[in-house]
């Protein structure tokens, strides 16, 4: 069986290891390219957890311009900040910790000290105080890169098959409740979309037929409906790329 061509834009890597290299020179090149400071939105997972050890290392950790760099995250389990499902912790230990990124520009999802409902409220201010806008446009992103996974039911970020967060077109972000067995905080489709660069990351044969539905237009998926007001991309590697 022959490998199915990428869709335009989109990169197929030789494996996960490729892929953390590729995507982290990728991150590294935009950050470098761009004049002042620029907001990098994260995501969870193994495949991410990757890249980011990647951007700790030299060589490229040597060229990332930290002191600009903005960190956020596109969604959070609804646990203490030194949890093991954390986001932001597995964000901390793999890179944030490890490299000269300024406190104030961490921006991490509140989850202690508050209900989901009010975290989510919370994390929309803090992004409104950085945009510096109470709306978003097309013409100015929120983000310049925005990193994203897919699990094997479609979903990314927080955004669930079935969930009404689906369909929240005002709010920037979200407490989702009952879709998983803890709350999340999520973003919701605008503030995915209000992306310059917007990268999906897959890795292993357990994502390439979830991998080819996207690919194929299957609307019904979560992850096959974000739709960024930049370019999109797909970094996956060979074993996640459909055949």
């Amino acid at each position: 069986m022959t490998e199915a061509p990428a869709p335009l834009g989109h990169r197929i890597f030789d494996d996960a290891d490729a892929l953390a290299r590729g995507a982290a020179e990728w991150i590294c090149r935009i950050a470098q390219a761009r004049d002042g400071r620029f907001a990098i939105c994260l995501a969870g997972g193994a495949t991410p957890q990757r890249l980011y050890r990647r951007l700790a290392e030299p060589p490229i950790a040597s060229r990332f311009p930290w002191s600009r760099a903005h960190w956020f995250w596109g969604d959070e389990r609804f646990v203490p900040r030194d949890h093991p499902d954390s986001n932001y912790r597995m964000a901390h230990d793999a890179l944030l910790s490890r490299v000269p990124v300024p406190e104030e520009n961490i921006h991490r999802i509140p989850t202690e000290g508050l209900a989901p409902e009010e975290a989510a409220a919370a994390y929309q201010d803090d992004l409104k105080r950085y945009h510096a806008a109470p709306a978003l446009a097309p013409e100015r992103p929120l983000f310049d890169v925005m990193l994203l996974g897919i699990g094997e039911d479609g979903h990314t970020a927080s955004l669930f098959p079935g969930d009404p967060a689906l369909e929240e077109r005002r709010r920037w972000a979200l407490a989702v409740i009952g879709a998983r067995p803890e709350p999340r905080i999520t973003l919701t489709y605008p503030a995915l979309a209000s992306s310059r660069d917007l990268a999906f990351l897959a890795a292993g044969a357990s994502k390439r037929e979830i991998v080819r539905r996207v690919w194929a237009g299957d609307a019904s998926l979560p992850a096959a409906r974000v739709r960024p007001v930049g370019r999109l991309h797909w970094l996956v590697d060979r074993a996640a790329a459909p055949r």
